[in-house]
Parts: C-alpha cells; structure tokens; sequence
C-alpha cells in the first residue's frame, strides 16, 4: 500500500515537474494551438485584444470588418484583406498579421513595430509611441489567434 502511495506521488510530483520545466523553457516562435498554451499568457493576451479593438487594427486588417460594423468573429480577425486603400503613392492592403507574426520573436516584434515606417494608411506612429508591455500584449493576442488566411496582396504604386 505504501509503495502504490509512493508511486502515485512521484508520477504526480514528475509530470507537475515536466509541465513548468516545459512552461518555463518555452520557445516564444513555436506555434501555440490552444488556451492551454497560453496559461502563462493570458492576461497579455485579453489586454492585446483590447488593444486591437481600441487601435481600430481590424478597420484595415480584417476583410469586412468595417462593412459588417465590427461583426466579425474572433477567429477572423487580422487575417489581411484584398479591399486596398488608395493614396497618394499608390494602394496598400491590409497585412495578413497572422502570417507576419510567425516571423519573429516577442523581441523581435517589439523592436521592428518600434521602427516601423508603413505606407498610408497604416499609422505606424502609434505603434512606435506603444510601450513594450502594450507590443508585448499585442503580440501574444496574434500569436494566440495562430495562423490563418493568406497573404494581403503587395503594395501597388501609382503608374503614369
């Protein structure tokens, strides 16, 4: 009895061991699938998803998210989109966000949304003005999402 007690403690006490030795050792670049992946995380990522919605991201990354007054399901959003928006150097679409995230790290992501300089209409002064802890939040939203969709057409210039 004692011995089917010891066991059962120790299996117990080695899986609990091997699920913060995983936690704590995690790959920021490694595709995350679900909730679970993300229990260290989550408070970034709701504070993320706030800030998507606040920034208006969806306006312009999300195919129909202004035509649908927001009603896009979750799951669709930051998936690009083919509506381009004309402007002086020519017609730039929404960026596939899903896609692109999967390209760096959380520092990576940090440092290239501080640097960014974009083509209208994508306002990238806000995103450089955000802190790290507002880009970090931004990231591990998108990274929670995953993947999806495929990639916004290229940037079009203006031909004469």
């Amino acid at each position: 009895m004692k011995f089917k007690l010891f066991c059962l403690v120790f299996t117990t006490f080695i899986v609990v061991g091997f699920f913060f030795w995983d936690s704590a050792q995690s790959d920021t670049t490694k595709p995350m699938k679900n909730e679970s992946d993300f229990y260290f995380k989550m408070g970034l990522v709701k504070e993320g998803r706030h800030l998507i919605k606040k920034l208006g991201c969806n306006d312009c990354h999300t195919a129909g998210y202004l035509t649908l007054k927001g009603k896009v399901p979750e799951k669709k959003w930051l998936t690009g989109d083919t509506f381009g928006w004309r402007g002086p150097l020519g017609t730039s679409y929404g960026s596939n966000l899903r896609l692109l995230i999967n390209n760096y790290n959380e520092d990576e992501w940090i440092n290239m949304a501080k640097t960014l300089k974009s083509k209208p209409p994508m306002p990238h002064a806000i995103l450089n003005a955000m802190s790290d802890e507002q880009l970090r939040a931004v990231y591990w939203f998108i990274r929670y999402l995953g993947p999806g969709g495929k990639p916004a057409p290229a940037f079009k210039p203006l031909t004469k």
